[in-house]
């Protein structure tokens, strides 16, 4: 069972997973080493999975960000799994839905001629409802 402590740790390491562990203990009221016991703890516990980048897509050149409902065709989802697989640079997740749909493709691409020829490759494993994102 997490502790307030434990709330407030793993809240200053969701805004800034790379804080020292003196830093994250004076803004929790701990000692450096009592915040990295804490840590320590919430990793071993895999309450804390691991540590990862946010990446500005645009600045990497991927403009178009999109979401994309798919609807398989048949009950064989293979086919589209193995699409999928050879568009991986365009991939950031594909999600197993429930309600509409079956998976939600969260994509990028570097302009809509690329997602448009994406989504004509597409078409031959699923149906799909397409929704571009206009601002975060």
């Amino acid at each position: 069972m997490l502790d307030n402590t434990d709330m407030r740790v793993l809240k200053e390491l969701f805004n800034n997973s790379r804080i020292t562990m003196k830093e994250l203990g004076e803004k929790v009221h701990l000692t450096g080493q009592a915040a990295a016991d804490r840590v320590a703890k919430l990793e071993d516990n895999e309450v804390i999975e691991g540590y990862t980048i946010k990446i500005n897509q645009a600045q990497l050149g991927y403009v178009v960000h999109a979401f994309i409902t798919i609807m398989t065709q048949t009950m064989n989802h293979q086919p589209y799994f193995s699409f999928i697989k050879t568009q991986e640079q365009y991939i950031v997740d594909n999600y197993k839905i429930s309600g509409e749909g079956c998976y939600l493709l969260e994509c990028k691409f570097p302009s809509n001629e690329v997602l448009d020829q994406f989504l004509k490759g597409l078409n031959e494993y699923a149906n799909y409802k397409l929704s571009i994102v206009i601002n975060k």
